[in-house]
């Protein structure tokens, strides 16, 4: 069974991450029009600062999903037992 205790904290856990990733997309944003300004200002020659948008879209891709992707539930009970039995625990318990 699922302690209640622990669907709050990973709730909040979650959370924590979206309005995290809110705010690093906002700050993203404004790298990106400062690097803009700049190009432009400059000359407006190769549009250097897709670089930029490029790198900082990988990141905001993977803390994206970890945000707002699937949840994960962690190792079944019988992946655990599994994983004991790999590591010669004659004591773990058989889930047959």
């Amino acid at each position: 069974m699922t302690d209640p205790g622990d669907v709050r904290k990973s709730a909040e856990s979650r959370l924590k991450q979206q309005a995290g990733f809110k705010r690093m997309i906002g700050g993203f944003v404004i790298v990106w029009i400062i690097c803009t300004a700049i190009w432009a200002i400059s000359g407006a020659g190769f549009f250097w600062p897709v670089w930029v948008f490029f790198g900082t879209g990988i990141a905001a891709l993977y803390s994206g999903w970890a945000a707002y992707g699937p949840r994960g539930t962690g190792p079944s009970e019988q992946q655990i037992d599994a994983e004991m039995k790999k590591f010669g625990d004659d004591d773990a318990p058989s889930s047959s």
